[in-house]
Parts: C-alpha cells; sequence; structure tokens
C-alpha cells in the first residue's frame, strides 16, 4: 500500500532524527528547515528526504525509509516529490553523497561526480565539507 508523502514539518523532526540515527546518516547540523518531505504511515514517519538549495543547484540530503517499510517503492516516492518540488523551485541539478547508496542512486539517474565538480556552494556545506567522509561518493543528477 501507498504511504502518503507529506511536506515535512518541525514536529518531524524527532522522527527524523531517530530514523537517521538509526540508519547511520549524519543528523549533527540537521533542522527542520533541512527537511523536504516525509511518508507516514498513521501518524508514524516512516520515511523522510531533506534538502538545500542554492541557487540552481540543490543538496539531496539522507533520504532515509524506516527498516520495516523498505521495498515498498517509498524512497522512489520520496526522491520524485523532491525533484519536483527542486523544479518549481529554480533547481536543475541535484547534488548528493553518499557511502553506500550509490547504486541506488545509479538507478534514479544519478551519476558519479568528482568532489570538485560540485559547485562551491554545495562544497561548503557542512554535509559536503565535514559531515559525509571524504570517501563518500558525490553524485549530480541533472533535472
Amino acid at each position: 500500500m501507498t504511504k502518503p508523502i507529506r511536506p515535512a514539518s518541525g514536529e518531524d523532526l524527532p522522527q527524523v532524527v531517530a530514523m537517521l540515527s538509526a540508519a547511520g546518516l549524519p543528523v549533527a547540523d540537521l533542522s527542520a528547515e533541512h527537511l523536504a518531505f516525509v511518508a507516514v504511515d498513521d501518524a508514524r514517519v516512516v520515511g523522510a528526504i531533506g534538502f538545500e538549495a542554492y541557487g540552481q543547484a540543490g543538496l539531496l540530503r539522507s533520504l532515509v525509509v524506516a527498516k520495516d517499510a523498505r521495498t515498498a517503492g517509498l524512497g522512489r516516492q520520496l526522491v520524485a516529490a523532491l525533484e519536483a518540488h527542486a523544479r518549481e523551485k529554480g533547481v536543475d541539478e541535484l547534488w548528493l553523497l553518499t557511502i553506500d547508496a550509490d547504486p541506488y542512486f545509479a538507478q534514479l539517474g544519478y551519476r558519479i561526480r568528482g568532489r570538485q565538480s560540485a559547485p562551491v556552494a554545495i562544497q561548503e556545506t557542512a554535509e559536503f565539507s565535514g559531515l559525509c567522509p571524504g570517501d563518500a561518493f558525490m553524485m549530480c543528477k541533472i533535472l
């Protein structure tokens, strides 16, 4: 069954932080402003995706789906919602960093790029400059 995807709110932050922490993803600088969309099952957040916009470039932050909600396509739905939102905001390329989800994002049209090919604004983010390790894959999708 498809779970509803809705814009995230500040009230979702504690559940999202718990999911990200359980998945081993960074939360040190995460704030409600970074949350873009959540997938919900009743009142429980079962998926989330974050976003930061920097002019025509955007940073896709920490896609996460609860273990018991995986394989239902929620990740794809969250990415599609974020991509549509980014386009509406004038973003024409989305960047992300990942340690081990590169095959998943490659299926969605993201391509590995050299870290130095990222726009300066993306390189200056906390995620790029310190939260994600230097060996994380830098990926980009042109919207």
